[in-house]
């Protein structure tokens, strides 16, 4: 049975039913054979916190299988070699991703490009050299990369940021830090955002400029992986750039207006951790309401208690309420409309309802919901990091009323 109204185009629905087939066959696959090293922390990670030797080649390998049977680069745009479908498409896959999966076949949140790993609008923008020399790698899901906007300073206010790339020759030399980047003890490219122009970006008209650098350049270096939660290991780092050099070729976009970049990716983030709440959530409390039918208290399946039993249909309808939405907004997106109070709405809303889901369905399973067996914890603790990821709720509570100051009323 179908709760949502609303049909994907033909071609949507083909990839939806394609991605699933695909994680069946290839990290549902791959999940059980390497159980043991995929469900042990000691084994996952390596001493110094990164994902082990092991771990990073088959997470390789998904890459590179989605990649060979065509769902890897899917929303890349086209001219950089990717099937260019759009925030519909974005949504609705990795909304069947996470649902699919949840938290306990992790390995099929590789298996699409995601906007700030690998290949995606943010770089459709390349020169001709860089797509020469990196693109074929990153297409395969060989190589990866990683998003280097926030500073220790400068967060939600991402204006703010003081990485600097001073011209030199015909290149530039980049001087600075990155934090919270995703995927960087692991990346062999990252996209770095740095002020080019001082003045320009003091009075907020550009000054930014993206730049797509090795890991493994001279002056480059990943200074300390960031642990999360208590955990062994992590996929965030602090970076350091000390006089890193930056060939022309190494520009994306156009100089000083890397800004817009950025916020590009961004807005790809708000629907994909849209997303990720929608079908984690799903994945969550259809875990819940089957628990409930089989465990008992007091002689009574806990189905029966309506203190049971209703968090989780608040839960669910607030989720279906955030699914509703995020179809919504992608469809705006889509028609190309920019959509910013919507997308606003859309992320805040479904990563709020997606965190009270999660905890909702692990107090329904009382001791057992606290265990890695059930792999609530991994999924609640991820859910609770993209309140604040890609846009603080307060940030983009902000950036609605802004909106509807300056009058946009239209809801």
């Amino acid at each position: 049975m179908n709760a949502i109204a609303y049909e994907y185009p033909e071609d949507v629905r083909a990839v939806r039913d394609g991605i699933e087939s695909f994680l069946h066959a290839e990290v549902f696959t791959r999940h059980a054979r390497h159980e043991a090293l995929l469900d042990d922390d000691r084994k996952l990670y390596a001493e110094d916190g990164r994902f082990s030797p092991a771990v990073l080649d088959i997470i390789r390998e998904i890459r590179m299988a989605s990649a060979a049977a065509g769902y890897y680069a899917m929303c890349a745009p086209e001219q950089i070699g990717g099937a260019g479908m759009g925030h519909v498409a974005w949504f609705g896959v990795w909304e069947k991703i996470f649902h699919a999966c949840g938290y306990k076949h992790w390995l099929g949140h590789y298996a699409v490009s995601h906007w700030a790993m690998g290949p995606s609008p943010v770089l459709a923008k390349m020169t001709p050299e860089a797509k020469r020399r990196i693109l074929p790698d990153m297409m395969s899901g060989k190589t990866s990369m990683c998003f280097g906007l926030s500073e220790p300073g400068a967060g939600s206010d991402a204006a703010r940021i003081k990485t600097r790339a001073v011209a030199d020759g015909d290149g530039w030399r980049l001087s600075g830090g990155k934090i919270w980047t995703t995927n960087s003890p692991h990346a062999e490219f990252c996209i770095v955002f740095a002020v080019t122009d001082a003045e320009r970006a003091s009075q907020g008209k550009g000054g930014i400029s993206a730049f797509l650098v090795p890991t493994d350049a001279p002056g480059f270096k990943v200074e300390r992986i960031i642990k999360m939660w208590g955990s062994a290991g992590g996929d965030e780092a602090l970076l350091h750039f000390d006089d890193v050099r930056i060939e022309p070729y190494q520009l994306v976009g156009e100089l000083h207006r890397g800004f817009a970049t950025a916020m590009l990716g961004v807005n790809l983030g708000r629907i994909y951790n849209s997303a990720r709440a929608v079908g984690v959530s799903r994945w969550a409390l259809e875990m819940g309401f089957e628990y409930t039918k089989v465990r008992q208290a007091f002689g009574h399946p806990i189905a029966e208690y309506q203190g049971v039993t209703f968090p989780l249909a608040e839960a669910a309808m607030q989720i279906h309420a955030a699914h509703l939405m995020s179809l919504n907004v992608s469809q705006l997106l889509d028609r190309g409309l920019p959509a910013r109070k919507e997308l606003s709405m859309t992320k805040a809303f479904a990563v709020q309802a997606g965190a009270k889901a999660l905890d909702s369905v692990m107090q329904v399973h009382g001791a057992m919901g606290m265990t890695n067996e059930l792999n609530l914890t991994e999924a609640y603790v991820s859910m609770r990091k993209v309140n604040i990821a890609d846009g603080s709720n307060e940030i983009l509570r902000r950036a609605i009323a802004r909106a509807m100051l300056d009058g946009d009323l239209a809801l």
